[in-house]
């Protein structure tokens, strides 16, 4: 039995209210709200990046449960917000995790751990927990920690900004966990397509040296441009290449496409679950715990699937019921809105609230955090249960996974009967509460790069990147 035995997590200090956005960018708050489920966003302040989020995450894992630095093997990071095409961010994070704890564990206490970044857009963090999980199977003396950690950023007044977050989840797997045992039967589903990705985009230096003439109102020809490129001796203007190639964090993307795609790669990531491990996923899960680029997306997106498990265990008189429409065939041009009907039942809504909503809280006052929103997803559930005072040891849990470009991973763990003691001190939504609000203008500041100076303080913080010619572009952190 393996699985995840402590569970922690970070998010910014400084949040964005969503009504803030709404009024700024004139949409009807209701719609974000009622029909999206947001309410804030976490915005990384000025010295923070992935490393610093997912390393302070760690670092609250490690501290909270008296962890043995010494004993971890592996530190894998899921994350799409990579720092560098080469190093790992996970290396910058094994550093300023050990130099936390070296007046504990002494110098590079990390040294024979393992460290390395996954990333498969949203899923990565998912595909590192199943590979560390399969490395522990093997040696049950074995322990990892894998942490999600994302910036999800669009670009300003975009489709997908007001769907923005940030923030990172730690968690640390054994054998014989204490929280969640994960069972080894996982469903995939991959297709290669473009609903969402971070290319290198490309521009031509020549045509960037006429632009910039331009913009100071100079006439600039072509051939004159290649001259003054060719006689430069500037690290930008003077290197060789004709063109230029940019990393962007702003995403390509195409909304409804993609959410068209997490739905396909979702049913058929089930379908082959169900081939391995017959289940009964209407009867059998309790709870469902979502990639969640916006806090209902889980809820939207499962409907249909729902009512065919309605259908299969032989509760149609309900849906009929219900509905108010007789069940037409699945592929006929009145099922769209046969589970539209179905969506605003008594039945589906009391579905949601029982399997579903405790796991959307937290990503409300979040946003979107990439690889990490489904393990916040978890941290929601948990610690909802716990301060309600239920009891879930026992009960079996389904994960819908996706990352776009696209795959999906469907599994399921069992919570285990020490649970409410490793949660209930996680103290997530009075942490969410007590963060610090900025206005629309500050955040607008902080997305554009133009702020200098910190708003609230942090633990761990960017210090300065490198500008020599050994070290350029190199992170340097203080803790």
């Amino acid at each position: 039995m393996v699985g995840i035995d402590a569970l922690h997590y970070h998010v910014p200090n400084i949040y964005l209210p969503i009504s803030a956005l709404a009024e700024a960018r004139n949409i009807e708050y209701p719609k974000l709200n009622k029909g999206l489920g947001l309410a804030g966003m976490s915005v990384p302040d000025v010295n923070e990046d992935v490393a610093t989020m997912a390393a302070q995450a760690a670092i609250n894992l490690i501290a909270e449960n008296k962890i043995d630095l010494t004993s971890i093997g592996r530190i894998y990071l899921g994350t799409e917000s990579a720092l560098d095409a080469a190093k790992p961010t996970a290396t910058y994070v094994v550093e300023m995790v050990e130099n936390k704890f070296e007046p504990t564990f002494g110098k590079r206490a990390l040294k024979n751990c393992d460290a390395v970044d996954l990333t498969f857009a949203c899923v990565g963090a998912v595909d590192a927990m199943h590979n560390c999980l399969d490395w522990i199977r093997n040696n049950d003396t074995r322990k990892a920690i894998v942490i999600a950690a994302d910036h999800a950023k669009y670009e300003l007044n975009s489709t997908g900004e007001y769907t923005q977050g940030a923030g990172a989840v730690a968690m640390l797997l054994t054998s014989n966990p204490s929280i969640l045992a994960i069972d080894s039967t996982v469903g995939v589903a991959t297709e290669s397509v473009n609903d969402f990705f971070k290319p290198r985009r490309t521009f031509s230096r020549s045509s960037l040296l006429q632009e910039a003439a331009n913009l100071l109102g100079q006439e600039l020809n072509a051939e004159n441009a290649s001259a003054l490129l060719k006689s430069s001796t500037h690290r930008f203007w003077g290197q060789d290449n004709s063109e230029v190639e940019v990393h962007m964090d702003e995403p390509v993307f195409e909304g409804q496409y993609s959410n068209a795609c997490y739905t396909n790669r979702i049913k058929e990531a089930l379908e082959h679950f169900n081939t391995q491990k017959q289940t009964n996923f209407l009867k059998e899960w309790n709870q469902l715990i979502f990639h969640l680029p916006y806090a209902f997306q889980g809820r939207r997106m499962i409907t249909p699937m729902w009512v065919n498990w309605m259908i299969e265990n032989g509760n149609s008189s309900i849906l009929k019921s219900e509905s108010g429409i007789d069940i037409p065939e699945q592929n006929s041009s009145d099922w769209n809105a046969f589970v539209k009907a179905c969506s605003k039942t008594t039945a589906y809504k009391t579905y949601v609230n029982e399997t579903i909503t405790k796991g959307e809280i937290a990503s409300s006052d979040i946003g979107n955090m990439y690889t990490a929103s489904i393990f916040m997803s978890l941290i929601s559930y948990l610690f909802a249960a716990a301060e309600s005072n239920e009891d879930l040891t026992g009960e079996s849990v389904g994960f819908l996974s996706y990352g776009s470009g696209s795959k999906s991973k469907v599994f399921s763990g069992t919570v285990q009967p020490k649970w409410k003691e490793k949660v209930v001190g996680l103290n997530l939504f009075k942490v969410l509460k007590d963060r610090t609000p900025i206005d629309f203008k500050t955040y607008e500041q902080l997305q554009k790069k133009e702020l200098k100076m910190s708003i609230e303080p942090v633990d761990l913080s960017l210090k300065n990147i490198g500008s020599e010619e050994n070290d350029l572009g190199y992170r340097y952190y203080t803790a």
